[in-house]
């Protein structure tokens, strides 16, 4: 069913004139206020554009741009909210556009991120659309938007979506991708280490490839597992396949 907020205007429309307009923007506050003037027609009132953090990150550096509202966004970050908030995780699993009701989580076993919910809707943010964003380069990132009364629908979604995409490249140009990136926390022999024992080598068979010896090995797991706040060298591993800090 089509909503009448949605036939006041034309959703393909808007999204080509907004892409359309986004050549002329030089600075990322003029993409924010084009990003702000047409989302708004679907119902949002805030967004977020972000890199996602690996472990030892805050998020803040990360935040390319933002019109969040000030006193949730001190909340957020003082709290650390990025650290167990269900939609960043939700980001790094899948590459498809979500509504903020699709990122699963257990509130009696994940007190909180049911907290980071709930307290969102303090500050009109009760629903919300998020477009994950995955590069080749390894760039790994999240487009956020939020409001109470959102148009979401077949019709406005993919509208939303083209429009957060274009949006993230013309941002892409003005401050250049590597200065969005997230820095990677393990050095290059960490990698090294993780890498050939998420394929299966021991510690003794990795130290023959790198030609070091097993004690050293044995160091840089632990060095790695506990930059990555991991448990253990198969903790750390899987983080940071996650993390996309390696690549097998």
């Amino acid at each position: 069913m089509v909503s009448a907020h949605t036939e006041k205007f034309d959703c393909a429309n808007e999204a080509f004139a907004f892409i359309e307009g986004l050549e002329c923007l030089g600075t990322i506050d003029d993409v924010i206020d084009a990003l702000a003037r047409s989302l708004a027609l679907f119902g949002f009132e805030n967004f977020i554009l972000t890199g996602l953090p690996n472990p030892r990150q805050r998020i803040e550096p990360l935040i390319v741009l933002r019109k969040w509202p000030a006193g949730w966004f001190e909340m957020y970050m003082g709290k650390e909210y990025a650290k167990v908030d269900p939609v960043i995780r939700m980001c790094r699993k899948t590459v498809h556009p979500f509504e903020w009701s699709e990122a699963p989580y257990d509130p009696e076993f994940e007190p909180r991120a049911a907290e980071v919910m709930n307290r969102a809707t303090e500050y009109r943010m009760s629903k919300g659309f998020c477009l994950p964003i995955h590069r080749d380069s390894g760039y790994e990132a999240c487009f956020s938007m939020s409001g109470n009364h959102l148009d979401l629908c077949p019709r406005t979604k993919p509208a939303i979506h083209l429009m957060a995409l274009y949006a993230f490249e013309r941002v892409r140009q003005i401050i250049g991708e590597e200065n969005m990136r997230a820095e990677n926390p393990l050095t290059a022999r960490e990698q090294e280490v993780l890498k050939w024992s998420a394929i299966g080598k021991s510690a003794s068979e990795v130290s023959e490839i790198l030609g070091i010896s097993k004690r050293t090995v044995d160091e840089h797991s632990v060095r790695a597992a506990r930059k990555l706040h991991a448990q253990n060298k198969v903790h750390a591993i899987v983080k940071a396949l996650q993390h996309r800090l390696i690549e097998i």
